[in-house]
C-alpha cells in the first residue's frame, strides 16, 4: 500500500490525494505537521532530504518527493496522462507553469494569510506576490477560453496540478470573479469521477 506523508490543508498534498482517489488506489495518510518540525526529523530527512511534504512511499518502500512528480508517476497508463508525445509535453508545460508562475505567489500568500496567519509580518511580500498571482490566473483564463481543460480538451494531471491551489485562491485574497473561464473550469474539475474536496 502507498503511504502519504502530508498536511491536509496543503494544496500540494491534496494533488496527490486527488489522483489516488480518482485512480481508486488504496493509501495510508500519515499526518505530518511541518509547522511543528515533523518534516525535519532525521527519520523524515532520510526519505526526503528536502524536508517537505508531500512524501509518497511506494508499496515497494521507495520514497518519492515533489507533488507533480507524484502525479506523473501515479498517472502512468491512465487516462489522465496523454500518450501523444506533444500532448504529454504540454501537460509538463502546464505543470512547470504551476510550480514556477502560479504556486509561488498564490499558494504562498494563502499560506501566510490562511494557514500560518502571519499576514502582518509578510504584508510587503504578499503585496508583491499579488499581481504576479493575478497574472498567472490571467494566463490560465486565456488558455481556458473555448476549451474544457488545459491539454487536448481532456482532463489530465495538468488540471489536477493547477486546480489544487486555484480553487482555494480566495484564501490568499485572490478574487476569481474576473476569471469566468477559470471558474467554469473549476466546476468541471469538481464533476470528475473520484473527485474529493481538499478537506475530505
Amino acid at each position: 500500500m502507498f503511504k502519504l506523508y502530508e498536511m491536509a490543508d496543503s494544496g500540494n498534498c491534496y494533488k496527490v490525494r486527488l489522483i489516488l482517489n480518482m485512480l481508486g488506489i488504496d493509501y495510508e495518510r500519515l499526518p505530518t505537521d511541518i509547522l511543528a518540525g515533523e518534516s525535519r526529523t532525521p527519520e523524515f530527512l532520510a526519505s526526503n532530504p528536502n524536508g517537505k511534504v508531500p512524501l509518497l512511499i511506494t508499496p515497494e518502500g521507495k520514497p518519492l518527493a515533489e507533488s507533480n512528480a507524484m502525479l506523473f508517476y501515479l498517472a502512468q497508463g491512465s487516462p489522465y496522462l496523454p500518450t501523444d508525445p506533444f500532448e504529454l509535453a504540454l501537460v509538463l508545460q502546464w505543470m512547470f507553469f504551476e510550480q514556477y508562475s502560479h504556486e509561488p505567489f498564490i499558494a504562498t500568500n494563502r499560506f501566510w494569510i490562511h494557514l500560518e496567519r502571519t499576514q502582518a509580518a509578510h504584508q510587503v511580500q504578499i503585496d508583491a506576490n499579488h499581481p504576479r498571482g493575478v497574472a498567472a490566473l490571467g494566463v490560465m483564463e486565456t488558455q481556458l477560453k473555448g476549451r474544457d481543460f488545459f491539454v487536448g480538451n481532456q482532463f489530465s494531471i495538468a488540471d489536477i496540478a493547477l486546480f489544487a491551489y486555484t480553487h482555494v485562491a480566495h484564501e490568499g485574497d485572490f478574487d476569481l470573479y474576473p476569471f469566468a473561464a477559470v471558474r467554469a473550469w473549476l466546476a468541471r474539475v469538481v464533476e470528475q469521477p473520484g473527485f474529493i474536496p481538499i478537506d475530505a
